[in-house]
């Protein structure tokens, strides 16, 4: 996955595309708070039924 940096300086792009891909997401579920990005990751693996691995192999290819 992308260094947290480099996820944080990208997040309002990543977070437009994700919701485009998952239509069932909502900005509180994208909520990316410092300290926090494995409880959302964690979130999003429930609300999608993904492991975190795919999760992290999306978001580090857009």
């Amino acid at each position: 996955m992308k260094n947290l940096t480099e996820l944080k300086g990208n997040w309002n792009e990543i977070k437009g595309k994700l919701k485009q891909e998952y239509a069932i997401l909502t900005d509180d579920d994208l909520l990316l708070v410092d300290g926090k990005q494995d409880e959302m990751l964690g979130k999003l693996q429930v609300k999608l039924g993904k492991t975190k691995e795919e999760l992290q192999k999306f978001i580090s290819e857009l």
